[in-house]
């Protein structure tokens, strides 16, 4: 106790004056500012000290309890700080710029980096399988359950949302890419579920057979193509998922299984789309067509020409595809169609030149360099890096512009422009087969939101296609968008399976899928960080204007879960109301009762009622 009342002592000056002192507590580092938990305006050290004052007074008396509480708290505070600041520098191969302090460490060697095509979504695991034989995949899926490992199915990461992404443990069949058996006669195909469209297409084509349609892209994993929906375009053909026939599908559940129309068609069906959740796809079978060379014709026309020969042009083409530019009228119609026996290839002659149908683009580069940057481009060196202003395709030099000022509506809106006229300048025939030909260069990194809603049938459209895109270019002028070209519009047939946004149980129904996206043509984080906000505000318009009114739902490749509650709330209850969500999560629990397939994404799409 002596020594107590003589502790007490020492410290009755500062009793009796806190206040200057606690105004400038200890710098750990005098060369850095004063971490935020020893600052004096923090709430914490202000409700701590809040009562000290009384003590100034001279009528006021201290216990040992009350001083052995303050000394407590200070030293705790002290300690806290001192502990948080020296365990969480700030290292300079610190990958996560806009993390929080105890966010911003080094990535350990061992983690690995996966992240989409479009580089929206980012994952790091430790976790990330790559089985070399189907038995080693039955192994790895197998012990996955057995541990409660999630090992979620991953494709080539084409897919612009985070559908196959998770950080616990992803596997990806890149490595069971094999074509294994061909039946030329009946032009059916067996595949293991890792091979690429290209690749498939390519093994194949010597067989005289290719697949029925294409998405824009040919680096997808068959396996993940099929999962979500994909599709081509063309008012006579289906999504890609109706050309599977049969799959095998590693299940935690029940093992190894095949699936066919034949065998438990009702699973078949529900796993054909199944989102990767319902067992990894090791095989699939599809039906393919005689190999066919195409005739792309491309022209620029109008919404009131569009309006007029929709149905013609819906009929009349095996695939078709419309192009649109906000702020203008122009609208680029792609046809594609097989060579005519009798007529053969058009006899046609490009007016313009390929440098002809880049100038406009090219001299609005120069000129925003100029205005923007003070700058004009010049010849390189053969020191220089940099590729000439000549050496960069449309859609880099797009890119390059609108890297330069990506809100900037007036800017977006001349580039929209420059876009409008090379098409212009491009339009034309060319000849290619069909894997070749029914591709589509989407440019750079993007954010990407796809509907899919119905539109009549092949002999009776309903003409709300148009109406749609009418719309969505309103909403864009009402509300200033900066949108960019070209918001893209297709058509396929129905599809048998459930879970597809085009499914209908009407073979004769027809669906418009319509795509608007924002380029991500920058690496500046804080830029990108603005276009995603830009982004999702021009997606909500849609949405809540003109979704339900036309029974319009996102592709599962690039639908987004919302953060807010009530909206996550709203887009379950929307689900429900179009897919077989309770005979899907049936099939979940049957197949994999652990979820080890499932990620975030599916657990909050499709919440299975208990923990997971």
């Amino acid at each position: 106790m002596s020594r107590l009342a003589q502790l007490k002592r020492s410290l009755k000056p500062f009793l009796l004056n806190p206040t200057p002192h606690l105004s400038k507590p200890p710098i750990l580092n005098p060369t850095s500012n004063p971490p935020h938990f020893l600052n004096p305006k923090n709430p914490f050290l202000s409700r701590q000290f809040s009562t000290t004052p009384s003590l100034s007074s001279p009528s006021s008396s201290i216990s040992d309890a009350e001083l052995r509480k303050y000394l407590g708290y200070a030293a705790l505070t002290i300690f806290c700080a001192a502990a948080t600041y020296y365990s969480f520098p700030f290292p300079e191969n610190a990958k996560h710029k806009k993390a929080q302090m105890f966010k911003y460490a080094p990535l350990p060697d061992d983690l690995h980096t996966v992240s989409n095509w479009s580089g929206t979504h980012e994952v790091h695991t430790r976790n990330f399988i790559q089985p070399e034989s189907v038995e080693e995949l039955e192994s790895v899926v197998r012990m996955a359950n057995e541990k409660k490992q999630k090992i979620r199915p991953v494709g080539s990461g084409l897919s612009p949302n985070g559908i196959g992404l998770t950080r616990a443990g992803m596997v990806n069949l890149a490595l069971l890419d094999k074509v294994l058996e061909v039946d030329k006669e009946r032009k059916i195909v067996r595949v293991q579920a890792g091979i690429r469209v290209q690749e498939l297409v390519d093994g194949i084509k010597e067989f005289g057979i290719t697949l029925q349609n294409f998405a824009s892209i040919r680096e997808q994993q068959i396996g993940g193509i099929v999962q979500v929906g994909a599709h081509g375009t063309g008012a006579r053909l289906p999504p890609i998922d109706e050309q599977v026939i049969s799959m095998k599908l590693v299940t935690p559940g029940k093992g190894t299984i095949d699936v066919s129309r034949e065998k438990d068609p009702e699973l078949f069906y529900l796993a054909r789309c199944g989102l990767g959740g319902l067992g990894v796809v090791s095989e699939v079978t599809l039906l393919c067509v005689e190999r066919q060379e195409l005739v792309e014709h491309t022209y620029v026309s109008n919404v009131k020409d569009i309006k007029k020969n929709h149905k013609k042009l819906l009929s009349e083409n095996k695939h078709v595809k419309y192009l649109y530019f906000p702020y203008t009228d122009t609208v680029v119609v792609v046809t594609c169609n097989p060579v005519s026996k009798w007529k053969g290839v058009p006899n046609f002659k490009p007016k313009y030149s390929k440098d002809e149908a880049m100038k406009q683009i090219r001299d609005l580069y120069h000129e925003s360099l100029k205005k923007y940057r003070g700058e004009e481009p010049v010849s390189k060196s053969s020191e220089e890096t940099e590729p000439e202003i000549s050496e960069f395709t449309f859609t880099e030099l797009r890119d390059k512009l609108l890297a330069l000022d990506p809100l900037n509506k007036d800017h977006v809106i001349k580039v929209n422009q420059a876009e409008a006229e090379f098409w212009r300048r491009s339009e034309g025939y060319r000849v290619g087969w069909s894997d070749e030909i029914l591709g589509f260069d989407c440019g750079g990194q993007q954010w990407v939101s796809e509907t899919c809603f119905p539109a009549g049938t092949l002999a009776k459209p309903n003409m709300k296609d148009i109406q749609y895109i009418e719309e969505v270019m309103q909403l864009i002028e009402k509300e200033q968008v900066p949108a960019p070209a070209p918001i893209e519009q297709r058509w396929t047939t129905s599809s048998k399976s459930p879970m597809s946004p085009a499914y209908s149980s009407a073979e004769d129904d027809i669906f418009s899928w319509v795509g608007i996206i924002m380029y991500l043509p920058t690496t500046d984080s804080r830029q990108r960080k603005e276009i995603t906000e830009e982004f999702f505000h021009y997606r909500h318009m849609t949405q809540t204007q003109l979704w339900d009114k036309y029974s319009a739902y996102e592709h599962w490749a690039k639908i987004e879960v919302p953060k807010d509650k009530d909206e996550l709330a709203a887009l379950q209850s929307r689900l429900r109301k179009r897919f077989p969500v309770d005979a899907y999560n049936k099939a979940r629990r049957e197949l994999d009762p652990n979820c080890v397939l499932s990620n975030n994404m599916l657990e909050k799409l499709f919440p299975l009622g208990n923990p997971v």
